[in-house]
């Protein structure tokens, strides 16, 4: 039950990366600092969504902050910010979808329903960040996978030359771990991609499913503790 929460976020943030950026001209709505390779290709090749890619890393930033903010704010009160999170992520990927269903496609990223559809999008991105780094700290990272594909072949190349017994566990666990989280990951983004194919826009009715999913999920989850600074984490 405690990879089950990261394995559902993973399979949302590969999906909602690869459908943001095929819908929205290049927009990483999870990636969000791949956005400044994007806007590079963006003015060499002349193509649209450079505003909102611009955008992108303020309101990213903007919502982590509050995102950390309001779950003081919960915490002090005895809320659960987990389950709170997690359900306000769900209703901006519902927005999300409705914004993408109504205004899609988009031709033009620089146009305002573009944006207000990636910033939506962006946001509850942003918000499973944030829910990453304050409550699930132990797992892989749910939106990008580098890092994790890093530390996993090092993993595998260790395992070659032979762990030591003290960590050997440890390790194999790591490496079960950091393979789901990978492999959901990319099932996401395959999955946005034959979906976009099919039927468009309409693929953006997935997300909120699966974050309604997470979000049942945590309510079977123990209260985390929610205060506090959190230690740096790689």
């Amino acid at each position: 039950m405690k990879l089950a929460l990261p394995t559902v976020l993973s399979f949302n943030g590969g999906y909602v990366d690869t459908a943001g950026y095929l819908a929205l001209q290049g927009l990483f709505t999870a990636h969000v600092t791949g956005n400044f390779v994007t806007i590079g290709a963006a003015l060499v090749f002349g193509s649209s969504g450079i505003i909102a890619k611009l955008l992108a890393l303020p309101v990213f930033c903007i919502i982590v902050i509050f995102t950390r903010l309001i779950s003081f704010h919960l915490s002090r009160r005895d809320r659960p910010v987990l389950e709170s999170m997690l359900t306000l992520k769900l209703l901006l990927l519902v927005a999300g979808a409705g914004l993408a269903i109504g205004l899609g496609p988009f031709t033009n990223g620089d146009a305002w329903p573009a944006i207000l559809t990636g910033m939506a999008l962006v946001s509850a991105m942003a918000i499973q960040n944030a829910v990453h780094r304050i409550h699930l700290g132990s797992a892989p990272p749910t939106t990008l996978m580098t890092g994790t594909t890093t530390q996993l072949m090092i993993d595998v190349a260790d395992a070659i030359h032979g762990l030591p017994a003290q960590t050997g566990d440890a390790t194999r666990l790591r490496m079960r771990r950091m393979s789901v989280a990978v492999l959901t990951f990319a099932v996401g983004a395959a999955t946005a991609a034959l979906l976009f194919r099919s039927v468009g826009t309409w693929c953006f009715t997935v997300p909120p499913i699966v974050a309604l999913i997470a979000r049942i999920v945590a309510k079977s989850l123990p209260r985390p503790q929610d205060a506090g600074p959190i230690a740096s984490r790689a």
